[in-house]
């Protein structure tokens, strides 16, 4: 997280990607790397088209990075889940020059999950947004470390 934090942009928000399956969560920092907020779901097509509305988006909010939640098993090893996510940024590093980090995103949808459950929404609200809320979730732990670093 010490090389990615060094690579931001003062003034320039950044991303944060929940990689699914079947969708892409996604969420965007404000402008000074403090506050995440969920943005939209994308429904996974072919690599290239979904790498391609990722990077839009970012050249839209002027992102100046990536934080991609890397879905590590209970006990901390790498699953397929986590292989796949490795190949997909691997993939995606080569059409960006963004600096792209991995952010721990054990628990993110059950945490998700919880707030809305706690804002009595909907089964059906609740499937909708739980994607761009588990990236919000991501992004928030990630931004949190990025604060104390430069604290520290």
């Amino acid at each position: 997280m010490d090389a990615f934090a060094s690579q931001l942009i003062a003034g320039r928000p950044v991303l944060g990607l929940d990689l699914g399956t079947k969708t892409i969560g996604i969420a965007v920092s404000d402008t000074s790397c403090i506050i995440a907020s969920a943005l939209e779901t994308i429904w996974r097509t072919k690599f290239r088209d979904d790498a391609g509305a990722l990077l839009d988006l970012a050249h839209e909010f002027d992102a100046c990075g990536l934080v991609v939640g890397l879905p590590l098993n209970m006990g901390g090893s790498e699953g397929p889940r986590a292989q796949s996510t490795r190949a997909f940024v691997r993939n995606l590093s080569t059409l960006t020059p963004l600096p792209i980090a991995f952010w721990d995103e054990r628990l993110s949808t059950a945490a998700a999950e919880r707030v809305l459950l706690a804002a009595d929404a909907s089964r059906k609200r609740r499937a909708e947004v739980i994607d761009k809320a588990a990236a919000a979730y991501i992004l928030q732990g990630a931004l949190d470390r990025l604060g104390y670093l430069r604290t520290a």
